[in-house]
């Protein structure tokens, strides 16, 4: 039995029904080439997907994992925004195809396995591609990244992927939000039933993301003008800015993560168990780092849940094809060190040979350059095809004549190298961690522990 099969099998996922027949057509989004033929349909586990294939195929696939995770329940539209917004990929000459997942909230191997389910969708309807590319944005990068592990694709993009794991990478949200509270006092309010932080939120609360925007309004007047806010909405503001090391244009999405989506890994997918610890941390940058370091709340995490959060969506670095990155350097949701915790994954598993980072001067999290793309998925198609290494500098050189066709810019920077992961994230010095699985140890783990993995 394959890896993917006893994958599936110990989270409880029941295979697709692979159809025999074409999938439906649909309409395709504007941005597409002419005479682009789109499909879509919704397979057996509920998951909704699209397929685009351009007039001139040139016969290899771009297999995407989407970002998030959404929350709500998935929907048709997901997958057809994500071909509009990287319709770049269909304009190259390659076939697309894209997954909503099943249901809303976390699962890196939830989505991974349905991800898979839509490859075999496409072969069965369009025969084996030539060329696999299986490429991950933003959480679409950890899935990619986790999926390269368990499987066999011909090459892997991902662009500003979350890489450093769901172990440790949001402990910057869990930073804020234990420093938020501290500041602020209002999420919970004293006459609101109190909570440890780490739940993110009463699983039976009602709050909207409007109201926990309104609630970061009023401690910290970040939506008014300075000149507007109270001195303690300033002071509130520039110590929380300070000690987490967010950026203030990207603060109320990180919150909303450390709210909604922590109550979703916490309440739904790991029974009310915390994978989150703040032990030991040593927080700087306040107007009196003291005070708060003593009036923080502080927690140590479950073991068994960081073991399982760990086992669905931690690196071990054993990839066995090429894997290109390219990363945002001013990324103001996914920091730019994730690659560096990335690459010591891959360094430490013996495959840095496996692995070309790239970085572009760009700031924004949720899209790069369409030049960039496209000379990104050019250079991993010339990698696999060839057997040829490119390097930053190659890459870099070779998106001008791409940024002609495109218009939209070359960014790269070929001599940029980011710090260590923790020099942006505060080290735990007193965490343990369960460490990354293998994918032999990946067989044998549900044994030992009949409740890993995370929900389906």
């Amino acid at each position: 039995m394959s890896l993917a099969s006893i994958l599936a099998l110990i989270i409880g996922l029941t295979p697709a029904v692979v159809p025999a027949a074409t999938p439906p057509a649909v309409g395709c989004p504007a941005s597409l080439p002419a005479e682009t033929r789109c499909y879509g349909g919704q397979d057996a586990n509920g998951a909704y997907y699209t397929i685009a294939i351009p007039a001139q195929w040139n016969g290899s696939l771009v297999l995407h994992a989407h970002g998030g995770p959404d929350l709500g329940a998935p929907t048709p539209q997901r997958s057809l925004d994500d071909l509009s917004r990287w319709s770049v990929m269909v304009r190259e000459g390659y076939a697309w195809a894209g997954s909503s997942y099943r249901r809303g909230g976390f699962g890196t191997q939830m989505a991974i396995l349905d991800t898979e389910h839509l490859r075999a969708l496409f072969t069965a309807a369009f025969g084996k591609p030539r060329y696999t590319f299986l490429h991950g944005q933003s959480w679409g990068g950890n899935i990619a990244a986790k999926a390269a592990e368990s499987y066999d694709y011909d090459g892997v993009l991902l662009t500003n992927g979350v890489l450093a794991g769901g172990s440790r990478g949001y402990n910057y949200r869990v930073d804020l939000r234990v420093v938020y509270q501290y500041y602020c006092g209002n999420h919970p309010r004293p006459t609101e039933p109190q909570y440890p932080l780490w739940l993110g939120l009463r699983a039976d609360s009602t709050m909207t993301s409007g109201g926990l925007r309104a609630r970061l309004q009023e401690c910290t007047g970040i939506e008014s003008p300075p000149e507007q806010r109270t001195a303690l909405q300033q002071q509130n503001l520039t110590d929380i800015l300070a000690v987490t090391k967010l950026p203030e244009r990207t603060l109320a999405s990180h919150l909303n993560f450390a709210t909604f989506t922590f109550r979703d890994i916490v309440h739904k997918r790991l029974s009310g168990r915390n994978p989150f610890s703040n032990q030991g941390v040593w927080y700087t940058g306040s107007h009196n780092d003291l005070e708060l370091n003593l009036g923080v709340q502080r927690f140590q995490a479950d073991q068994s849940a960081v073991r399982d959060l760990s086992y669905d969506s931690d690196v071990t670095g054993e990839i066995s094809a090429p894997v290109l990155t390219v990363h945002a350097i001013n990324d103001p949701t996914a920091f730019v060190e994730h690659e560096s915790a990335y690459r010591a994954s891959v360094t430490n598993a013996g495959n840095a040979q496996q692995l070309v980072q790239t970085f572009t001067q760009e700031s924004e999290h949720s899209a790069l350059s369409d030049a960039e793309y496209a000379t990104a998925i050019s250079a991993l198609a010339t990698w696999v095809q060839t057997g040829q290494r490119p390097t930053a500098a190659s890459i870099a050189a070779s998106c001008p004549a791409f940024g002609q066709s495109y218009g939209t810019g070359c960014f790269f920077d070929p001599a940029f190298s980011p710090g260590s992961y923790e020099s942006r994230v505060y080290p735990r010095p007193f965490a343990r961690h369960w460490p990354a699985l293998t994918s032999v140890e990946a067989t044998w783990l549900p044994k030992a522990f009949p409740n890993v993995g995370i929900a389906p």
